[in-house]
């Protein structure tokens, strides 16, 4: 027997091994192996069992494997097939999507469960043998059902010795357990029960319920439509059946308030994966994962690949996000891989959102998925009025030139009626950028092509592209004078307005500067709900998702500052009408009615006032018939083949070398099919957008083609015969979303 095994390194092959006799029976696919690899033992997955060795190992010396790590599979027939076609469709090494799968603390070879001490009553010795304290403190390990050593000792006011002496005469057993490491310890979750649901929830879901399995469905309902509630029905419908379920939001901002939702439901069967939680609560929720303890798995992208068994649902939430995206290699979109995993494993995938993407509303007009629309609010919420306030005049200014006059009353009118506000401004910082005054050049990262942004809470200069930072200087660097200035609002410079103009209105500040503590997102959205604050201000974090009854009011800050990238990003006017929406549904979601101020530089672009009007269906017809004509997504695949190296000539030439072959390769594929067919179309090697991070020059060939597998063709040829020299850093991203 022969088993071809994935090793833990890129190399984008599968080595075969012998399998010992002894093992041969014990031996799974998915099962994590010990093999010898060169003069090192590695570790790797079993990928494959097969009878006989291949042409290519038929003269070679086959090394056998050396254990098997675990037993259990880490993954099943079904989710090996994912990692295949993921590996395929994304053109990545088969190793890094398998390491992509599994979260690194259930990886390390020291990860284990954690083992404490807990006592149980053992109900064995008389009486007569122990002292009255003995005595009181075996009745009361019995009252309780036992404990951990370390809780009995604080509540029993004991000591671990005396209850090891209790342990010596038999009047207890003290045993090693593995306890569970609960991220949501401490919280106070209270018991939930289904709630009524208007005509439109309940269409919504019945037709959940009567898609076929396999199949997709698109749940496009507004903000506020109660889509939560139909997925916890959902949900628990697949439950009683027996199957399992997976929901995935975008931002770890909005995974406890989701996991408190379904925790309330469902109990201690939902665990939650995300990158914040202590690598012991990761491998802890993982195996109860992988156990069948946990059937509902609440968490962003990495959550598609949990081990949930007899899958029988998967819920994307805010569907059109980009964070759905991983942004280094594999460059999968969970989204998708979603799907497909539905259709492997026979499970209902839903995708949500009340601004779908254009790919996703293309699928259902082919026919491709099923819609379920729920186009009013639940409960006693409508939607909020929304006003588009041009900030041209200086008349419509306010706070420092940051907040419009309707912005400032608006406000000032909640303050006095205790309701609560957002305000969305999707940079964060103090000022983007600091400029002289004299010479006009701007304070640069010496690394990157961008500006630094300046930050006053540690006042230094931060560049968000590599991290660096700098000492904000006293005078120009360029030219010496000491007329600097600070350009452009972020979200620190708005806070401080806001305090400036309101001194007394207590105000939350929510950004990534603000969140970097494990549990800070939790806090800040638990102050403000709590109403410890009246106005709460940040970045897209606070722009989706989030449910607060209290607020009326919120104010889009800069509503066109993603237009600015229309020249380079063919999706700026989707992301605006997405970001423009999702923000303002956060007023008006309970009994009081909302308003939604959006500030901008020109309010007769069209894409704000189709979100004004909250028209996707406008919107979407306007913005499909450009992309049509462009032949740009979802009317083809878009692919980047990025370039980077250190200096800016061994990018632009490998980049041009590259798309001189790659235009090559399209002719000759152009030749074999019917006249005007689009097989694939070669952009120009041009520098990125952003020309220079991270001390690396970068450049790009846009690819586009009616299919994904010809893209990976074209790629898998010119870089086998053109591979990168050292120091030159080359990968394709099939379905890119940033063009930058």
């Amino acid at each position: 027997m022969f088993v071809k095994v994935a090793i833990d390194l890129a190399l984008d092959r599968l080595f075969v091994y012998e399998v010992p006799e002894a093992l041969e029976k014990k031996l799974a696919v998915g099962q994590l192996l010990s093999v010898p690899f060169g003069r090192r033992d590695a570790r790797g997955f079993a990928m494959e069992i097969i009878e006989e060795r291949g042409k290519a190992e038929e003269s070679l010396r086959l090394k056998d494997i050396a254990a098997i790590v675990d037993e259990t599979p880490f993954f099943s027939p079904v989710l090996l097939e994912l990692v295949r076609k993921v590996a395929a469709y994304t053109a990545s090494p088969v190793e890094l999507v398998l390491r992509a799968a599994l979260p690194a603390a259930v990886l390390k070879k020291n990860a284990r469960a954690r083992e404490l001490l807990f006592v149980e009553a053992a109900g064995t010795t008389a009486s007569s043998m122990l002292t009255p304290r003995q005595t009181w403190l075996c009745e009361n390990v019995t009252r309780l059902g036992g404990g951990w050593m370390t809780q009995l000792c604080r509540e029993l006011k004991t000591t671990p010795a005396s209850l090891k002496a209790l342990a010596e005469k038999g009047a207890v057993k003290i045993s090693a357990r593995a306890r569970r490491r609960d991220p949501l310890a401490g919280r106070r979750i209270l018991p939930s029960r289904p709630l009524p649901l208007n005509a439109e929830q309940a269409s919504a879901l019945s037709a959940i319920s009567n898609v076929a399995a396999h199949s997709t469905l698109l749940l496009f309902g507004v903000t506020g439509s109660g889509k939560t509630e139909v997925y916890l029905q959902a949900i628990a419908r697949e439950l009683a059946e027996g199957r399992g379920a997976i929901v995935m939001v975008p931002e770890i901002a909005l995974t406890p308030q989701t996991v408190q939702r379904f925790a309330s439901r469902f109990g201690d069967g939902v665990a939650v994966l995300h990158s914040a939680l202590s690598d012991g609560e990761r491998y802890d929720e993982w195996h109860r994962i992988r156990a069948g303890t946990a059937r509902v798995v609440v968490g962003p992208r990495s959550a598609v690949w949990a081990p949930v068994k007899n899958l029988g649902l998967i819920v994307v939430d805010e569907e059109h996000e980009t964070t759905y995206k991983q942004d280094e290699v594999p460059r999968y979109n969970a989204r998708d891989v979603a799907v497909l995993r539905g259709s492997l494993e026979g499970a209902k995938v839903v995708l949500g959102s009340a601004t779908p993407s254009l790919e996703s509303w293309m699928n259902v007009r082919r026919g491709k998925y099923a819609l379920a629309e729920m186009r009013c609010r639940a409960g006693a919420g409508t939607l909020p009025s929304v006003r588009l306030v041009e900030m041209r005049s200086d008349g419509a200014r306010r706070g420092g030139g940051i907040f419009s006059a309707d912005l400032m009353d608006a406000i000032r009118r909640r303050l006095a009626n205790g309701e609560q506000s957002i305000l969305f401004l999707n940079r964060r910082g103090y000022s983007r950028s600091v400029t002289c005054e004299a010479c006009g050049a701007s304070v640069e990262c010496p690394e990157c092509d961008l500006p630094y942004t300046y930050h006053r809470a540690d006042s230094c200069l931060r560049c968000h592209i590599c991290g660096g930072w700098a000492p904000l200087p006293a005078r120009c660097p360029s030219c010496g004078a000491a007329a600097l200035t600070y350009r452009g609002v972020g979200t620190q410079r708005a806070e401080a307005a806001l305090k400036k103009c309101f001194p007394r209105a207590r105000v939350l500040r929510m950004d990534a500067d603000s969140t970097s503590r494990k549990s800070s997102h939790d806090d800040i959205l638990g102050a403000f709900r709590r109403g410890e604050a009246d106005i709460l201000i940040g970045t897209q974090m606070i722009a989706k998702g989030l449910d607060f009854p209290n607020v009326t009011l919120v104010g889009v800050l800069n509503a066109d500052s993603s237009l600015a990238m229309a020249g380079s990003d063919f999706r700026a006017a989707e992301r605006t009408y997405q970001l423009v929406s999702q923000v303002a549904g956060r007023a008006g979601r309970s009994e009081l009615p909302g308003e939604v101020i959006v500030q901008t530089r020109d309010q007769s672009v069209p894409v704000l006032i189709h979100a004004s009007r909250g028209d996707f269906a406008a919107f979407a017809a306007e913005e499909l018939k450009v992309r049509e004509e462009c032949f740009f997504p979802p009317y083809s695949h878009l692919a980047v083949v990025n370039f980077s190296a250190t200096d800016a000539k061994t990018a632009s030439d490998w980049a041009i070398m590259y798309a001189a072959s790659l235009r090559r390769y399209a002719k000759r594929l152009c030749e074999c099919r019917a006249p005007g067919a689009k097989a694939l179309v070669v952009g120009e090697a041009l520098p990125s957008a952003l020309e220079k991070a991270d001390g690396r020059y970068r450049w790009q060939i846009v690819l586009r083609s009616a299919s994904a597998a010809e893209i990976v063709r074209a790629w898998r040829w010119v870089s086998s015969v053109r591979p990168a020299p050292r120091g030159l850093r080359v990968g394709v991203d099939i379905d890119a979303f940033n063009l930058v």
